[in-house]
């Protein structure tokens, strides 16, 4: 049997409180006077002026008409009422002594004026004052420990400064107050009939909470405010992407075709020549294996962009000579409208016919949704240098029997239409007519070619 011997190692002695260091109360303990040194110690009579509103509040309803700029100041004219009201206080508590007046006055009004430019300075001098004011009018009445200056004085001066700063700030100056309410009753309140600190307390607490519970739904709106942009942001580059998408896939059906048709031309051109040159063959094979080559590349990318619901449609994309059709279901919903054609109707591209029929899709569609019982007019113009569109509607009318609501939809149709024109460099300009109504304003440049100069078959 063997015996193993094991020597313990004395750790020595422990350092002295450092188990008081680590524990979870010495820690909050530490983070609560912290916060107390941030909010009231460091710098307290810094200088912060505070600034008038952004725009007039609701108060400048109630003013006349010349003085509604001016309610942009209505928070300094309530803190310089308050400041009066302390003023009429001392006096009305001196009982004619003109010095004990004065010197309540001093030191009740000017710490609410402070508040105005140094707010946690302002709210020490008020406590500092609140035995000064008890000392020089100790004789004019039974309260203690708050003379009825100081009580409006310190307790609009908590207020205020609850209102510049943030909750904890609030709860640190109401602690200090209730201790310098339970120091006084200790040392001077028996000499006194009663006793108003518990009031005042109470008071003080209600009015703190009232401003606390005002500050945090300030934040909160303004955090919805702000998370409300950022997703009318994120809303519009999503709806610019869908359109892009859709673009993508409605084009992809006019540039396939063409590519098709490339390589076909190109396989079968050999063919129509006897005996052809070998290099000819070669460069006809050449032009066949890059068409077929973009088009694989072109299918590839689209189904990148495809959204896992999308159905490719069987019916070929639409042109301008779909247009009576579009008018036709478009009168049948009630919507009054005429089409009118101006220059040589002639065939365009097809990206080209198939953008101008999205636009004036949209466009109308826009007007059955915005104007309700309008009429409306599609102007098509054929012109030398590519394509003008205008669809202009009159107003809604006055007695509709559909209940319009506002739709996800809205405002997304104008985007699409930007994206069409801008991808043909073209132009477009939206515009409000005089009577109320809508316009808007397209043009499509079309490269012109050898056969439309009519010096090329």
């Amino acid at each position: 049997m063997t015996e193993t011997t094991h020597t313990q190692t004395d750790p020595g002695p422990r350092p002295a409180g450092d188990g008081l260091s680590s524990s979870p109360e010495f820690r909050v303990a530490m983070d609560a006077l912290a916060g107390l040194r941030a909010d009231l110690l460091d710098n307290p009579f810094a200088y912060r002026p505070l600034p008038p509103r952004a725009k007039p509040g609701r108060i400048a309803r109630v003013l006349p008409r010349r003085l509604r700029h001016h309610a942009v100041w209505s928070r300094h004219a309530l803190v310089c009422a308050a400041g009066m009201l302390a003023v009429l206080v001392s006096f009305a508590d001196s009982e004619g002594h003109l010095f004990e007046a004065l010197v309540m006055t001093l030191f009740s009004a000017a710490p609410i004026l402070l508040t105005l430019v140094r707010p946690v300075g302002a709210f020490w001098f008020s406590l500092a004052s609140t035995p000064v004011v008890a000392a020089v009018g100790q004789s004019n009445s039974g309260d203690w420990p708050w003379m009825p200056a100081s009580f409006v004085a310190h307790l609009v001066v908590l207020t205020v400064v609850a209102a510049r700063t943030r909750p904890r700030t609030a709860a640190w100056m109401w602690a200090l107050t209730a201790v310098y309410c339970m120091a006084a009753e200790a040392l001077f309140g028996g000499r006194y009939f009663s006793s108003n600190a518990v009031p005042f307390l109470f008071l003080s607490a209600l009015s703190l909470l009232v401003v606390t519970v005002l500050l945090v739904r300030r934040a909160a709106e303004e955090e919805v405010t702000a998370q409300q942009t950022v997703t009318a942001h994120e809303r519009s580059k999503r709806t610019l992407l869908e359109e892009r998408t859709t673009i993508a896939r409605e084009l992809h059906d006019v540039v396939a075709h063409h590519m098709m048709v490339v390589a076909i031309q190109a396989e079968a051109a050999p063919y129509r020549v006897e005996d052809p040159p070998e290099e000819l063959t070669k460069a006809f094979a050449t032009i066949r294996e890059n068409a077929v080559a973009a088009l694989t590349e072109l299918r590839r990318v689209l189904g990148v962009v495809r959204a896992e619901d999308y159905e490719a449609p069987d019916a070929p994309q639409p042109s301008l000579a779909d247009l009576d059709v579009l008018l036709a279901n478009v009168r049948e919903t009630g919507l009054a409208v005429d089409k009118m054609v101006t220059g040589a109707v002639r065939e365009l591209p097809q990206g080209v016919e198939l953008s101008a029929y999205r636009i004036v899709q949209e466009a109308l569609s826009n007007t059955l949704r915005h104007a309700p019982g309008a009429s409306a007019r599609v102007e098509i113009g054929y012109v030398l240098g590519g394509l003008g569109l205008r669809i202009v509607n009159g107003p809604a009318a006055e007695v509709s029997f559909v209940k319009q609501t506002p739709t996800q939809g809205a405002g997304q149709g104008l985007t699409g239409m930007r994206e069409r024109v801008s991808m043909l460099n073209g132009e477009m300009t939206t515009a409000p007519t005089a009577d109320g109504g809508y316009e808007v304003t397209v043009f499509l440049p079309v490269a012109s070619t050898m056969g439309e100069d009519g010096e090329g078959a």
